[in-house]
This record gives C-alpha cells, structure tokens and sequence, in this order.
C-alpha cells in the first residue's frame, strides 16, 4: 500500500519552486509533492506526485476554504492565499537562493491577514522515491535532525512537533491576526553549520531573484516575460545545464505509453532559450547556454548526444520504477532519447553561437565548438536522423534547413575563409534539401519521403532561413496552418485516422513559433493573434506544459516545459521591437 497523502490534482493547479539545482511541485493546498535531492536527476525525496511516499505540507485546518495566489513578479517564490469564512491566510514558499548543488533549503512563512487560524504542519521525506525512511530524529535547541538516504535534514520552526517513525513529523500552529510564522527544511549530502536564520534566508533569496531576473516592461505581455525568465533561471544550473522540466512521467496522453523523464538537459531547448535570450540582450542566460553547449559539443564532436545531465554527464537510459505513477502515466526515470542522433541540434547550436557574437560573448571555447560543428555537419548531414521529435531515423526536412539556418547565421560572425565555408557547406545541404524535400508545388514536405504537413518545419521558417518573399516560406506556412490548427491552437503533425486533438494535444511550442513565422512574413496582428491564443494555455500559476488538451482545458506532459517559456519571452521581444537584433 502506498501511502499518497492526498489525491492527485489536474496539472494546472501545481505550481514550481526552483532554485537552479532542483525543483519542487507544490498543489494548491500548499503541499510539496515532488521533490528530488540533492540534484535534479537525483531519486525524489517527495514522491506523492507519481504515487510514492513523502511530502511537506502546512496547510489550514478548516476544510471549508478556497485556495489562489500567485508568483511574487520575476521570481519562482509562490504566495498561496487561503480564504475561509472566518480567515485569510497567506504562505509564502522558495527554494533559497543562490543555491548549492548539495544543499537545498525549503523556506516557508505563513501570515494570518484577517481573522485566526489553525494550520497543520506534516513533513515526511522519503528518499529513493519513497522506499527509504529518516533516521535518528533528534530535536537540538529547536532545530530537528534525522538522516537517511545519503542526505541530512534538519528543520527549523517546529519545536512543538511530534515524530512517528511511520509518517515522520505532525504538529498543529494556531496563528492570530497578523501573525508570522516561518518553517526551513535543510536538505544536504553532509553536515553544514549554516545557520537557518528565515529574515537572511528570504533577504538574500529576494536580492538574488532581482540580480538573475532583468527586466521586461518594455515586451510585449511584460509579465508573461519576466515570469518565463524567472521559469528558465529557474531551471538552470550553476553548472550551466538546464533542465528541459521539473518532473517526470507526467503522461502527454492518458495510458498511451508517452510518459518521459525531462529532468535532463536537451541541447536544443538550451539553444532555444538561450536564443530567446539574445533577442533580449546578452544576459546571464546567454553565457550559461553557450558555455554549456560549447562544453559537449567539444566533448563528444559528431557524436554529441541529444540530452545530458546538469552537469554534462551521460543520461541514463529509461528505466521503470515500482509506483503507480501520476493517472495515466507510466513511471520512468531516465531516457532512451540518450542514445539518439539529431542532426538539428547543431544548427540550433550555430545559431546560439551566431547570436553569442552578436553580442560579443563568444568565448574561445565556444568558437572552438563551432569549428567543431560546422565539422560534423560537414560529415554527417546526410544522414538520417531522429529529428526534433524524436521519432524513427529519417530524412528530415527541419533538420537539414536547420543547419541551413546555423551554417548561414555563423558564417556572417565569423571571417574569411571560416565564414566561406560555413556559407558554401549551407549551400550544399539546401540544394540536396531542395532536391529532395520541396514538392513540385512550392512548399516544404515533412521528410524527403513524407508529404505531409510538419510544424517543425516553422522553426527555420522562424528563424529566417529562408527570405519571407521565398515562396516556399509563405506557402509552407499557411499549408501548416490550413491542416494542423484547429481553434488557434497548433498540432505538430497529422496522425493518419485520428482527428487533430484526439491523437495529442496542441504542441505549444508549435503556436510560439508559428507566431513568429507569420511575422516573419510580415503579418504582425496574425503573428500577434498566435501569440495570445498559445499563451493562454496555462495554467493559474502561468506554467506551462508540453501540449495543451484544447478540450478539456488541461495541460499534458511535464511541468514546467522550459522551451515553452524561452519561445514566449522571445516572442514578446520580438513582436514588440522591431530593432533587436536581427535572426
């Protein structure tokens, strides 16, 4: 028997705390549910979110309450708001920041507004997803210890509480009008001595959201922005690394076999953020995509793989776990997409590069890196491949217009003859391209095999890979368009006998970019009108996942998807200001 706390809640009631190093779903009742530690791809300590054992939880004790809040603008610290007949309560929760790799610390301060109120507290870490207990709980000058797993806790604020060596610490908090009362779970690999001081611990963590997080009042949806800026700083590392979502197993489809584990790095959604950055200027997350990207890339050459850890080391392959997993969800941990070859993601990394050196933060390793991919695209740009999906090995059209797009983009930075022949290996690869993949009537096919309509194809249709008078540019649009929108929301591509949104749901990095494929061509309100259909499917917290149920109004895949956030903070540059940089 599996000990859930409580039943699951649809998707688009979680919230997420992060702090660069791992990340914690919370449901709106103010219970953590998800949690790994020390890293991102470490076992969860809280699991009830796929149906193992462990959460945090402080939450009111009348029942008969409703719950909302919201993200204090540009950072990741949620304010719950409890309302009750007689009671308004406020929780404030973070993971600390700036944070360590072997170290987190959960901070939580809860305030009565109006009225009084009695809330409960229940801790009970359960690390290796569930099947291990703490140990030797111990309770020193207010500060309760206990061991177990490889990790430390310690806890701040419950002298009062009680241990079960069954489900950890209970204890009850009766709060008065006005009234603050602040809770801080340590987390770490070894013993710290670090004090656990709330007041410093909630200064310092504020000081560090407004250094990482600039600011967006002049985007287009300036909040939307700078909370996407805040989901993807967020998610990334010290390391460099950033993690393509939270979580894992959350199902893209009810029992469909397509639950993954996202708590990785995919150098395309790297480059794609730190792209999105660009547009906005050489900040922080710039350096850190370039950096970790030039890293692999020197690493592995034309062998790079797909995805990585944080910190740049293989991805496991996927492995089932002993729980039930979230409603229709299968649970996985790791991903068999280590092992793929995906050629696109070179021409992503020659574009973040190109961008890097436009804003004069192309490293030496990073020009290095691109020695090295100009290199393997050289070698390998006729293969086969996976493609952005991830699908079986074929001659995918995005792909090859995707080195297209980096090739050209790295040989207007670089110069001389390295510039020459980044701009004659483009040439190459879009004349077979075009031999093989554009149909006789003018627009782009899925795959050299393939007519079909693919929304992958927007991708370097948005970057300017081809001019917007190309008539192909314009025709490949509105096919896409014409077959796989329905309601403004955009599908990837058609499954054959199912209808559009019975197969999957809307692809919501698809909208972003048809946003800006569309103004590209020059249509700024159609390009505005996918911008404000796809940003809308969210949830009250503002995250996103993968795919978006247009139904039933529900999000599918793991949360929050970062790639998501990077194309909406870059759509809000660029439909804004026609003087960013250009693509």
């Amino acid at each position: 028997m599996f000990d859930v706390p409580s039943p699951p809640r649809v998707l688009r009631e979680y919230s997420v705390l992060a702090d660069g190093e791992r990340g914690a779903v919370v449901d709106p009742e103010g219970r953590v549910v998800w949690l790994c530690a020390p890293r991102w791809h470490s076992d969860a300590v809280f699991s009830a979110l796929i149906g193992g054992s462990g959460h945090f939880a402080w939450t009111p004790v009348d029942p008969w309450h409703v719950w909302g809040g919201t993200y204090q603008e540009g950072t990741l610290i949620r304010v719950h708001r409890w309302v009750s007949a007689d009671s308004v309560i406020e929780c404030r929760d973070a993971l600390a920041v700036p944070a360590s790799p072997d170290r987190l610390v959960l901070l939580r301060r809860m305030r009565v507004i109006r009225g009084a109120a009695r809330t409960r507290m229940e801790l009970d870490p359960r690390p290796g997803f569930g099947t291990r207990h703490l140990r030797e709980p111990r309770l020193e000058d207010g500060v309760w210890t206990a061991t177990g797993g490889g990790l430390r806790m310690r806890l701040l604020g419950a002298p009062r509480a009680t241990w079960d060596p069954r489900a950890g610490l209970r204890g009850d908090f009766r709060l008065e009008n006005g009234e603050q009362h602040d809770l801080v779970m340590e987390l770490s690999t070894a013993p710290t001595g670090q004090r656990l001081n709330p007041d410093e611990l909630w200064a310092r963590t504020e000081q560090e959201w407004r250094r990482a997080v600039p600011d967006c009042s002049a985007l287009a949806a300036p909040r939307d922005a700078r909370h996407a800026y805040a989901v993807l700083r967020g998610l990334t590392s010290s390391s460099g690394g950033m993690v393509a979502a939270a979580t894992t197993s959350l199902p893209e489809r009810a029992n469909s076999g397509r639950s993954y584990d996202y708590r990785y790095t995919w150098l395309r959604d790297q480059c794609y953020a730190g792209l999105a950055v660009a547009a906005h200027g050489p900040h922080e997350l710039l350096d850190t995509a370039v950096e970790f990207t030039a890293g692999r890339i020197l690493a592995d050459g034309d062998g790079v793989h797909p995805a990585y850890t944080v910190t740049g080391e293989p991805m496991p392959k996927e492995s089932p776990l002993s729980l039930p997993g979230y409603p229709g969800g299968a649970d996985r941990i790791g991903n068999k997409a280590a092992s793929q070859f995906q050629l696109d993601t070179f021409g992503e990394a020659l574009q973040l590069f190109a961008a890097a050196a436009r804003h004069d933060r192309l490293t030496k390793d990073a020009l290095d890196a691109v020695r090295v991919a100009v290199d393997a695209v050289e070698r390998r740009w006729r293969e086969p491949d996976a493609g952005l999906w991830e699908l079986e090995e074929r001659w995918w059209t995005h792909s090859r217009l995707s080195v297209v797009c980096g090739l050209r983009r790295i040989a207007d930075v670089l110069p001389g003859t390295q510039g020459r022949r980044g701009a004659e290996i483009a040439e190459s690869v879009l004349a077979e391209t075009r031999r093989r993949c554009l149909h006789p009537d003018g627009y782009w096919r899925r795959a050299a095999d393939d007519d079909g309509p693919e929304a992958a194809l927007l991708v370097p249709l948005a970057r300017g890979c081809m001019a917007a008078d190309d008539p192909s540019t314009g025709l490949t649009r509105a096919r896409i368009e014409e077959r796989l929108a329905q309601d403004g929301y955009l599908y990837r591509f058609e499954h054959p006998g199912k209808p559009l949104g019975e197969a999957e749901g809307a692809f919501l990095l698809c909208g972003f970019h048809m946003a800006l494929a569309t103004h590209h061509l020059g249509d700024r309100v159609g390009a505005f009108r996918w911008f404000e259909r796809t940003r809308t499917a969210c949830g009250p917290p503002g995250l996103f996942a993968e795919e978006y149920d247009v139904r039933q109004r529900q999000l599918r895949g793991n949360l929050p998807q970062a790639f998501v956030h990077a194309l909406l903070l870059e759509c809000a540059v660029r439909l804004n200001d026609a003087s960013v940089l250009p693509l």
